[in-house]
């Protein structure tokens, strides 16, 4: 419900049919760059998403974005179609300054539950009917919400001690079971990162899961709306999945960020990205299998270190294309920092050689895993995820296509080089631990092929048509719109929220993490499970506290 003017809407085709489905709901039109827009009234927030999930087909709450105005708060829900992400729609929720109330969404999308509390937490905006809305990123005593326009942040906090209630609820316990409540991190290597897990047994069993993230924020969203579009953004989305995914995340803010501008990339500089972000992806997954074994079986001297071995390949060849080993920093709006590293048949070599040498080792790795009778004990049929359910935690990337949901926004919603390019999307439909192995492993072969591709095209590029950015001004200042735009990460659908307004920095930024969304899909894999289970689930998922922290 910004000030600009109206911006048509990038999937015409819905527009009109559902500005005639939410008209009894709809109190003004707000188009966003990527989707029509309806304003609607915050005590008919569930009224509407039904509609829209139930009649028009729209299954995907792929993000919530709240945001506060100097007269308003707002909340937006990011609607997508699972079968078509480029059928977009946005709800927008304006609710008063001095009475920030509005319906949750959880009815309706169960992902909406954490997102929601993010809202709460960081801005401050109350949700009735929410099932359990408290703090997620920061500690219940903590005092203000950090992202809104009052937040005085040199204000000292005071940490009151308070009685912690008996996590037991009278649904987990009777008299006739054995129940205990068992901390779970936040300091253990099967962790995963700084993530406590409030765990509640019954007997071996688990009863109840809750995920409590939150020790490991970084203030990612202030930091990038303190940050200049063209220069000084661009450093820290390396810093959300630090691990492997840092080419995509660059890649998720640069999509967003030169839509927004009407910024064009050339088709060199596209073909490069796409082979950097595959080799990125193949990063991640190398060191979520390893990790992976470990945490399952102990799997150190075999499984880990081959992984480690292969995925220090890969990372010497974005060393040799970026100068860097963790933080690559490469992309640019407009394009890439720079070309390739010369002499380019010598780095051309260097990757042809890891690929010509991949399906042995993926064999490998088969051998050691998938075929092995101990990992299989371990992995098949535990933490089973049906499809409609990965849905509506909104999970994407690995998790959800190893439950049979077909999602990858490669290919759904094309963008870079993929739609010249010869590859496959990798799905299952067991939904359990040993499906999203399963899955990872195959990714990485169709990432393969992607680069080997990628290599073939490079190799053949004219000289004098190697243009590694467009004409970019130096400062960038976007006209006032808002846009969500995302790409397929290496852990699933990794979106940017932008609200411009005319000045170099964005008013809004918004992450939208797909870690995030995942984590809180593990009570619906472990609970009725066991212990080890629980951790086997918990690693399946491959999640980065950098990214879900933000």
């Amino acid at each position: 419900m910004s000030s600009q003017s109206p911006i048509e809407p990038r999937n015409d085709d819905l527009d009109e049919p559902l500005a005639e489905l939410l008209s009894p709901y709809t109190v003004a039109r707000d188009d966003h760059r990527n989707a029509p827009g309806f304003v609607v009234r915050p005590d008919e927030v569930q009224d509407v998403l039904f509609t829209l999930r139930d009649e028009a087909g729209f299954d995907h709450c792929s993000n919530v974005t709240a945001q506060e105005y100097e007269d308003r708060f707002e909340s937006i829900y990011h609607l997508k179609k699972y079968a078509d992400p480029t059928a977009e729609v946005s709800v927008i929720v304006p609710t008063p300054r001095d009475d920030p109330v509005s319906q949750s969404a959880e009815p309706v999308y169960r992902t909406a539950d954490w997102h929601e509390r993010e809202a709460y937490d960081l801005v401050g905006i109350e949700y009735e009917d929410h099932p359990d809305l408290r703090r997620i990123l920061l500690p219940e005593t903590w005092q203000g919400h950090p992202m809104g326009l009052e937040y005085n942040q040199e204000k000292p906090q005071i940490v009151t001690l308070e009685a912690h209630a008996n996590p037991l609820e009278d649904d987990q316990h009777d008299a006739g079971s054995d129940t205990m409540f068992l901390n779970i991190g936040p300091h253990h290597p099967a962790t995963h990162g700084v993530l406590h897990i409030e765990t509640v047994l019954d007997g071996e069993q688990v009863a109840a899961v809750d995920p409590d993230p939150g020790y490991l924020h970084r203030c990612e969203e202030q930091l990038c709306q303190q940050g200049t579009y063209r220069h000084e953004i661009m450093p820290y989305p390396d810093r959300w999945d630090y691990l492997g995914g840092q080419i995509l995340n660059e890649w998720a803010y640069a999509r967003t960020a030169e839509e927004l501008a009407d910024l064009d990339v050339p088709e060199y500089a596209q073909l490069i990205r796409t082979m950097s972000g595959e080799l990125s992806r193949i990063l991640a997954h190398m060191l979520a299998i390893g990790t992976f074994a470990l945490d399952v079986y102990g799997e150190f001297t075999a499984t880990f270190m081959y992984a480690l071995r292969d995925r220090e390949i890969v990372q010497g060849i974005l060393e040799d294309l970026t100068g860097q080993r963790l933080m690559f920093n490469y992309l640019r709006l407009g394009g890439v920092a720079w070309d390739l590293p010369e002499p380019r048949a010598a780095f051309f070599t260097k990757i042809r050689d890891f690929l010509n040498e991949l399906p042995h080792k993926l064999d490998e790795y088969h051998d050691l895993l998938t075929t092995n009778e101990i990992f299989q004990l371990r992995c098949v049929d535990t933490g089973v995820l049906d499809a409609e359910t990965a849905k509506q935690y909104g999970c994407t990337g690995p998790v959800a296509r190893a439950s049979g949901v077909d999602y990858d926004l490669r290919r759904d919603d094309p963008y870079g080089y993929y739609p010249e390019l010869d590859w496959d999307v990798v799905t299952a439909e067991e939904g359990d631990n040993y499906a999203r192995v399963l899955c990872r492993l195959q990714e990485i072969e169709q990432s393969a092929r992607i680069i080997d591709q990628c290599v073939d095209l490079l190799e053949d590029w004219p000289t004098d048509d190697r243009e590694i950015q467009s004409n970019v001004p130096r400062t960038l200042r976007p006209d006032d719109a808002e846009l969500y735009r995302a790409v397929e990460g290496a852990k699933g659908e990794l979106g940017i929220y932008i609200r411009s307004d005319g000045t170099d920095t964005p008013a809004r930024f918004k992450i939208r993490s797909p870690c995030f969304a995942n984590l809180h899909a593990l009570e619906e894999m472990a609970v009725g499970e066991y212990v080890p289970d629980l951790i086997a689930s918990l690693a399946s998922l491959d999640i980065v506290l950098g990214e879900v922290d933000r």
